[in-house]
């Protein structure tokens, strides 16, 4: 333990300290001491377990961030340690059942004996001033989100990713312990230390939370592997994709869309920019970009219509894109988007990462530093001189007959809408072509390139045969003039059936 007069030198390394040495030893599971009253109830009555809003902690502080802490239930059985750090000392906030209201739950008080807190969340006044609006959540596993201005939660971001999608079952490494730092009255943001554990890891992290328009994270971290694994997946972005105007709805639905995000955008190391929309496919798929020291990557929400989504409960437009700025050179990886089949919008079946082409050896520390964006501005992440896409949308193949009508022809067509500034400059009768290519899975019947006098862009109609349906067909494009790239490249996955 820190020793009280040691406080104020608090930091990363104080952590980092005890990541390698658990490193070192050979891992120890958790114990749950959850009695069965709260390990076997419904979610329904886990949501009526809440904290009284007037126990919040730093009430009585000038400073505008405040803390809730979730109580444990259902699968969040295992306690976290969470303290507080001050300028003269560290002490552990210790667990209080005063502090919670259950509601219609019937809780025997000798259950409540030596629980502990299963995360807590950030609160700050993001939208009003005086009214206090949720910020950040950490709640389950290296799980946590965060919302800026008029945002309400979407994807989430997490610690570390190990073996997802890998045929001996993916590892979930957790942040055990916490140590938050006081704020002055002055500052404005939030500074949180975390400490992960896994079986084949370890992970000493500094969250630097910064409420706005657009909230952003800094993340400054040191992990250390026990032993090798197979996937080690940095800076892990977790979303939702069930349906949208790449893939609609085969029921009835007044939605049109229903995602937290609606494709992968990528900053390679070389200036490309990536844009790869999401699918819900029947299968699992995993896609790879390999890209050296990547400039960034994130799971974005660029559908920001709320016509085009229609839910006034969830409000699907208003959820942040999430996207990774590196800082430094990250080296040789690649960046993978894993997409899993789901039924419903319960599940989060997007997973994107930077996977390193080289681990560090057991015991040797990987630093991470990046700064995570949670936006509704999509296009100020953009290079400004490239036009991007705003929408790629599926269609049956046909063709005009003589008599104006319409005919399928059994090919598939997908619509993809480039806009942007640089691209409305452009004269309506500009030389814009595509460089475009498409896999042996499929014959490219049509390509057609139109001014867009709408958005004042271009409009690219792709129609093509699928060989096997069985399989997926991948495809790029991106628009050109001449030797002149003018946007970012389009990558597309067509899901198999």
């Amino acid at each position: 333990m820190l020793l009280a007069g040691q406080a104020s030198a608090f930091s990363l390394e104080d952590v980092a300290d005890k990541a390698q040495e658990l490193a070192e030893r050979p891992y120890e599971p958790p114990q749950s001491n959850l009695p069965d009253v709260f390990r076997d109830m419904a979610f329904a009555d886990y949501q009526q377990v809440r904290f009284k809003e007037e126990e919040a902690y730093w009430s009585d502080l000038k400073t505008p961030f405040k803390l809730m802490f979730y109580h444990q239930g259902m699968h969040f059985d295992v306690p976290v340690k969470i303290h507080e750090v001050t300028a003269t000392d560290v002490k552990e906030i210790e667990y209080d059942p005063e502090q919670f209201a259950f509601g219609g739950v019937k809780v025997p008080p000798e259950s409540l004996e030596g629980l502990g807190y299963a995360g807590f969340k950030v609160l700050y006044p993001l939208n009003e001033k005086g009214k206090l609006d949720e910020l950040m959540s950490l709640l389950g596993a290296s799980y946590f989100r965060v919302v800026g201005k008029d945002q309400v939660y979407g994807l989430s971001a997490r610690g570390l990713a190990i073996d997802t999608a890998v045929a001996a079952g993916e590892e979930f490494p957790a942040f055990r312990e916490f140590w938050i730092e006081r704020p002055q009255p002055d500052r404005g943001s939030v500074v949180i230390y975390a400490l992960l554990d896994s079986p084949r890891a370890t992970g000493a992290y500094r969250l630097e939370v910064d409420p706005g328009k657009d909230s952003t994270v800094d993340v400054d971290a040191k992990v250390y592997l026990r032993e090798p694994v197979e996937k080690l997946g940095i800076a892990p972005l977790t979303s939702m994709y069930l349906f949208g105007e790449n893939q609609p709805s085969k029921q009835v639905n007044y939605r049109p869309e229903l995602h937290d995000s609606d494709g992968l955008a990528i900053h390679a190391g070389n200036g490309e920019w990536i844009w790869r929309p999401l699918n819900n496919p029947k299968r699992l798929a995993i896609s790879s970009y390999m890209v050296e020291n990547p400039r960034g990557f994130g799971l974005m929400q660029r559908d920001r219509l709320f016509t085009h989504y229609q839910d006034l409960d969830d409000r699907y437009e208003l959820r942040p894109s999430g996207w990774v700025e590196t800082e430094g050179d990250w080296g040789k990886g690649h960046v993978e988007l894993i997409e899993i089949p789901t039924p419903d919008e319960t599940n989060d079946n997007i997973v994107a990462f930077w996977v390193p082409e080289e681990q560090p050896k057991p015991g040797e520390a990987l630093e991470l530093n990046y700064r995570l964006h949670f936006t509704m501005d999509e296009p100020a992440l953009q290079d400004p001189s490239l036009g991007w896409v705003s929408q790629t949308r599926l269609s049956v193949g046909d063709v005009k007959q003589s008599n104006l009508i319409r005919k399928p022809d059994g090919t598939t067509a997908l619509i993809v809408d480039f806009v942007g500034p640089a691209l409305a400059k452009l004269p309506q009768d500009a030389p814009v072509t595509t460089r475009m290519s498409i896999d042996d899975n499929a014959e490219l019947v049509e390509n057609n390139l139109r001014y867009n006098p709408v958005t004042k862009g271009w409009r690219m109609t792709l129609r093509f045969r699928i060989k096997d349906p069985v399989r997926p067909v991948e495809m790029r494009a991106a628009l050109v003039e001449g030797d002149k790239t003018l946007s970012e490249t389009w990558s597309y996955q067509m899901p198999g059936q």
